[in-house]
């Protein structure tokens, strides 16, 4: 496995945090389905080894509404870790 970079892992943290923090306290469907597009356009863009990293295997990472809200917050532990 290369080495997944220190601006890449900082810039899906701040993303994704910035995301989540909107998402976690939204009283409104829309505004959270805006965010869940958001993040997936983002995944479709960030490093495939970041994302598999932060996806564990677990199929669909953040692009499942179903899981969403779980996976966001794990991911954003996971980046926080990898910025130790």
């Amino acid at each position: 496995m290369s080495e997944i970079s220190k601006d890449s892992i900082e810039a899906a943290y701040c993303f994704f945090h910035q995301k989540w923090q909107v998402y976690r306290f939204s009283g409104s469907p829309k505004q959270k389905d805006e965010i869940e597009y958001a993040i997936s356009l983002y995944v479709d863009a960030m490093s495939a080894e970041l994302y598999s990293l932060l996806a564990a295997g677990q199929p669909d990472f953040l692009l499942s509404h179903k899981t969403f809200a779980a996976d966001m917050a794990a991911a954003v532990g996971k980046l926080e870790d990898l910025m130790k």
